[in-house]
């Protein structure tokens, strides 16, 4: 082996010397003059303070004690003319020196004994808006904003800035604002050798909370506990201003490991909380409880996107998942939500349900595997676009043994009892024994294919669900930002009325949409025996409830004698019963508002050769008549007061039901004057009777239900039906009417 060259070991060793004296040089300068910089910087922060936050702060003492701790005595924030913000009476920190040289402040140790921090928000003056002051910009172009790297910088400012070692005492956190007053006392909080202990006073005497756990920030390394003495953790603040309440025994955290690589900022950690109350009037009107909940999380965060990675899985009770979340910000704002069980036991699944969260199904009993898949995609600049793929496949599934609700109930008679607002109205037996009951042959078939046009036109070939309908309506709903129209096909409005309350709540809507794959996929109903219970229970106006009652309580006939125009006024109120009087004039006529309604139904009707097209009298519009004896009950009222009250929120569900469209109301036909039928404009009348068959091809076309085709069966239906208008056009221009 060849030995290095003296020369250049000498040159070395002088070299590491220099870099030494000036390292050594430099520490005693800065070491002899650091009580001049830390003033100088003291200074520039009570400046910095006021300029850009319109803060007052104040430093009684601060000084060195040893190599690199700094003692602060008697500090105080204030915004000008408002409630102090912050007081500290002693504060240490101690800074380690190693990362210093690499221009990062990693902090050792700190010390902070009887602080307050005083938040208020009175009369909507709030002590702290600075914090949400935007910060000018002082450069001529904004750099371009990439969320991984922000993420990446964001975490390791967090972790630098939580010490090795605490030493936290009596520091009090209240909030005050014109209806809430939180205390929040920080007993203790120690932080040694890398083990947390803390204890919390909420509110002085209300509950008490410890932190506790591991603390690694360097090796980016936590796991942290929350737990409270002898009762759950209750969060305060959220019940009084989201009316939600959240309790839980103890909730886990723990973080594992920060990686940037590839443009990527991963995140992996862990998160975990036991017997989880959650009470929101939205989601359920009971309490929702979470025995064992968790989640293996990956997060990655991406130059313009937030995403949880289909690695992570979740872990409710018996059951796993692997869910995939991503909100992508550029070019446009788009959310994909995907999610995926594997098969799994059926039973293992039912009984993994929070409680409180589907009480018809409790103690149900199955066998069986299932297996859950979600696919949604919407971007917000096309939400037409959006995709929603939902299902739930099943291997060798029944049912063994139904649980609190049996669902062959509607089979045979029953007693069904109505609610209203929460309370019971009077039980009505739907089976022979009611004179009011009508078996499905003896309904007009104009009403059934009325309500079924209406509400669910598909429902005998559907399995109680239209996906198309219910993607469209997502559209929809975000276009308008609010819950304007549904998918509830007619099976789902059944199971609603005859298992369900009427809460408008989102489990009460999952757990229709469970009970209705239960019901279709093991065949415990007919379609036929469906669609007869639903016309018996449904509500057709205040109380009246079955179309026996209805077609007697509008019309004074029976169900069997109703005509294609009073067909399609029930089809219309089936979604708003209780205004059902208001579609009509004191003098028993229809209101002319709906004469919309009566076309477009009518349109679809004879598009599927339910009805035969009609030019003249819109259906049936100008024939319907209200019963003499209801005649008396309809007080006159405008228009406007009327299309207010018919056009208001309907009483049904937040996901409301399948309405037929209505367009805008066309301008009414004008017959030929005598002049005109006498030269010869029957020609005039010939072009609008083409045009009026035109429109009504377009119209079917329109309205092909789509759902489960494929691209190629929806070119042949298209082909069929332009074949179908063309022998139309072709048989009337024979009889001389074109």
């Amino acid at each position: 082996m060849r030995r290095p060259n003296s020369k250049y070991i000498r040159i070395a060793v002088i070299v590491l010397g220099c870099l030494l004296i000036a390292l050594l040089i430099g520490g005693y300068m800065a070491y002899t003059k650091r009580e001049t910089i830390l003033q100088h910087e003291l200074v520039r922060a009570r400046q910095k303070a006021k300029e850009a936050y319109n803060l007052d702060l104040e430093i009684g003492s601060a000084h060195f004690v040893g190599l690199s701790t700094v003692d602060c005595r008697d500090i105080t924030i204030v915004p000008e003319g408002k409630d102090s913000l912050l007081s500290i009476r002693h504060f240490d920190v101690s800074i380690k020196l190693w990362p210093l040289l690499f221009g990062k402040i990693k902090l050792a140790e700190v010390i902070l004994q009887n602080g307050h921090l005083n938040l208020t928000n009175i009369k909507g003056v709030k002590n702290f808006d600075f914090l949400f002051k935007k910060k000018r910009d002082t450069t001529e172009t904004k750099s371009k904003l990439n969320l991984g790297e922000l993420a990446n910088n964001l975490l390791n400012e967090v972790l630098y800035k939580i010490p090795d070692n605490l030493n936290l005492g009596n520091f009090l956190i209240t909030y005050n604002s014109d209806s809430t007053h939180i205390k929040v006392l920080a007993k203790s909080a120690i932080i040694k050798d890398g083990k947390l202990n803390s204890t919390i006073l909420l509110n002085d005497t209300v509950a008490t909370w410890h932190f506790a756990g591991t603390m690694h920030p360097s090796d980016k390394d936590i796991d942290i506990h929350l737990y409270a003495d002898g009762k759950p953790v209750e969060i305060p603040f959220i019940p009084a201003k989201y009316k939600l309440k959240v309790t839980f025994d103890t909730i886990t955290t723990r973080l594992t490991n920060v990686t940037r690589s590839g443009g990527e900022t991963k995140i992996d950690g862990y998160w975990a909380v036991r017997n989880l109350l959650v009470n929101q009037p939205a989601l359920a009107s009971t309490n929702i409880v979470v025995p064992n909940g968790s989640i293996d999380a990956n997060v990655v965060v991406g130059e313009n996107y937030l995403s949880l990675d289909s690695s992570s899985v979740i872990h409710l009770e018996k059951i796993t998942a692997h869910p995939f979340i991503q909100y992508k910000l550029k070019p446009t704002k788009v959310y994909t939500l995907k999610l995926t069980t594997g098969w799994l036991n059926g039973q293992d699944l039912f009984d993994s349900f929070p409680q409180g969260l589907f009480d018809a199904l409790d103690g149900v009993k199955v066998a069986g595997k299932l297996n859950y898949s979600l696919n949604f995609n919407l971007n917000t600049a096309n939400p037409n676009a959006v995709q929603f793929d939902s299902r739930l496949d099943r291997d060798n599934f029944k049912i063994i043994k139904y649980g609190k609700t049996d669902l062959t109930k509607l089979n045979s008679e029953f007693v069904y009892i109505p609610y209203e607002k929460g309370k019971p109205m009077a039980p009505h037996i739907i089976g022979p024994k009611n004179p009011n009951y009508t078996p499905l042959d003896q309904i007009s078939p104009d009403l059934r294919n009325a309500v079924m046009t209406a509400e669910d036109p598909t429902f005998y070939k559907n399995n109680g669900f239209v996906e198309e309908s219910i993607r469209k309506s997502i559209a929809t709903d975000f276009k308008d930002k609010k819950f304007k129209r549904g998918g509830s096909t007619i099976s789902m409005q059944l199971v609603k009325n005859a298992f369900l309350s009427r809460e408008k709540t989102l489990a009460r809507k999952v757990e229709e949409t469970l009970i209705v794959w239960m019901m279709v996929n093991n065949n415990i109903m007919t379609k036929n025996r469906m669609l007869e219970v639903y016309f018996n229970i449904i509500e057709w106006g205040p109380n009246i409830y079955g179309i026996g009652e209805a077609a007697h309580y509008y019309f004074n006939k029976s169900p069997a004698d109703l005509t294609l125009g009073e067909s399609i006024f029930l089809a219309n109120i089936v979604p708003k019963p209780k205004v059902g009087l208001y579609e009509f004039l004191p003098d028993g006529t229809l209101r002319p508002g709906l004469i919309n309604y009566f076309n477009s139904l009518g349109r679809l009707m004879a598009g599927q050769y339910l009805t035969r097209f009609d030019t003249s009298s819109a259906y049936g519009f100008y024939n319907v008549r209200l019963k003499e004896a209801l005649r008396q009950k309809i007080a006159p009222v405008d228009s406007a007061a009327a299309n207010k009250i018919l056009n208001a929120n309907t009483d049904d569900d937040v996901m409301g039901v399948n309405i037929a469209p209505q367009p805008a109301a066309p301008e009414p036909e004008k017959k030929p004057t005598f002049l005109q039928r006498l030269f010869g404009k029957k020609d005039t009348l010939a072009q609008k009777t083409k045009q009026q068959l035109k429109d009504e091809e377009n119209q079917r076309l329109q309205n092909i239900d789509t759902a489960g085709k494929t691209k190629k069966q929806i070119r042949q239906e298209k082909r069929r039906i332009k074949q179908e208008e063309s022998e139309r056009r072709k048989e009337l221009k024979d009889k001389g009417l074109l």
